[in-house]
């Protein structure tokens, strides 16, 4: 091994610790969802949480194999029901406002999602008269995934709600009666959702360096084989347009179908998919062969990201009926955090495109970085293994 490739994978180790994510999970969030249901002068909590978030707390592993069994999951249902209950904390009160009284876990089981296995938790709360609102606070993983967020998906008077919690929440209130005529409170989870796009596509390595190393030559032009500064602003702008729009169409398209269920590609393609997308990208850079029609590279791996966006979505339970503003608010927290990046990046780049090493160390060097990290997802994720052992 050279010393130039040693220093290349330093960097890309160093990368993907910055990043505090696992790298074969790299563009997952990690996510819990909480469904509130009433039934008469019942209250029903069941909390879904991913079987490799647990793992990371309390190393569910017991043969360290890498395979998580039932019999593993099983054996520690009550260490799995403790961390749960001092990281989401519910009490539920009746119309006259008397506190519910609040019954044992049913027994542990399991789901799949469309990202993974869940252990699932339910409590059941019996109330002297019909439910009227639950107060949530939450908690959970809150010193060992601080990008962590729960989805909590509630009814009101018939309606769908839904709101994004992140640890250290206190005191959330859901009302479960009839509708008043609260304005605020759906003001609130529709913003919620919203947040939760931006925060989705900031901590999406893969989504973030996808778009990075498109926007990186935007301001330079191909001449003679080799990359020039940009004389003018009007072609890198026209570029980063291209590119921007081509990426926010496509994966606008395919978060519409797979959260509709019309297209549902298994989530290790998908998977797999987001990190060959990146590493073209990257390759494109490095070996020039769509310059001026990078937006066509763009738009066909955007429409695989849609895919990669839309797991946020489809595990919250809603009918189809109540997936259309909160499919509109989550896609327009990821093009509202997609600008963010643009508005940073591209500014600094287009002042840096004259410096003579920009496009051997910041192009060239920084292309190559991404590669490599790219390659060692493509292989975790088609193979299902992890090789380098970095992140939380």
């Amino acid at each position: 091994m050279n010393a130039w490739f040693r220093r290349v994978l330093a960097a890309c180790l160093a990368l993907a610790g910055v990043t505090g994510v696992s790298i074969a999970e790299a563009h997952k969030a990690s996510d819990a969802y909480l469904q509130l249901r009433t039934d008469g002068t019942a209250a029903t909590l069941r909390i879904d949480i991913a079987l490799r978030d647990l793992d990371r707390d309390l190393v569910l592993d017991a043969d360290d194999d890498g395979l998580l069994r039932w019999g593993e999951v099983r054996s520690r249902a009550a260490d799995i029901e403790s961390l749960t209950d001092l990281g989401v904390r519910m009490e539920i009160r009746d119309a006259q406002g008397a506190a519910c009284r609040a019954g044992a876990h049913a027994p542990l089981q399991l789901a799949q999602h469309s990202d993974g296995r869940y252990a699932v938790l339910v409590q059941t709360w019996t109330c002297a008269q019909a439910p009227a609102s639950g107060n949530l606070s939450y908690d959970l993983f809150a010193t060992t995934d601080p990008t962590h967020r729960g989805v909590l998906v509630w009814r009101q008077g018939g309606a769908a709600k839904t709101a994004v919690v992140a640890p250290g929440t206190a005191g959330m209130t859901a009302a479960l009666g009839a509708e008043t005529g609260s304005e605020p409170a759906r003001t609130h989870s529709l913003a919620g959702i919203f947040r939760d796009g931006v925060h989705h596509i900031w901590i999406g390595v893969d989504h973030v360096l996808f778009l990075v190393v498109l926007l990186l030559p935007a301001v330079l032009r191909r001449e003679a084989g080799q990359w020039r500064p940009a004389a003018a602003w009007r072609s890198a702008l026209w570029s980063v347009l291209g590119v921007v729009t081509a990426f926010t169409v496509a994966h606008s398209i395919t978060l519409a179908l797979a959260v509709f269920d019309v297209v549902n590609p298994p989530t290790r393609w998908v998977e797999s998919l987001i990190a060959l997308s990146v590493l073209l990208a990257a390759l494109n850079n490095l070996r020039p062969v769509l310059v001026e029609t990078r937006w066509r590279l763009t738009f066909l791996f955007g429409l695989v990201h849609g895919f990669g966006f839309a797991s946020a979505l489809k595990d919250l339970g809603l009918a189809r009926s109540e997936l259309a503003a909160p499919l509109v608010l989550f896609n327009l927290g990821v093009e509202a955090g997609q600008l963010a990046i643009v508005a940073v990046l591209v500014p600094l780049a287009w002042a840096g495109r004259r410096w003579r090493g920009y496009p051997r160390w910041v192009l060239g060097a920084g292309s190559a970085i991404v590669a490599l990290v790219a390659i060692v997802w493509l292989v975790e994720r088609l193979f299902d293994v992890q090789i380098l052992g970095v992140g939380a």
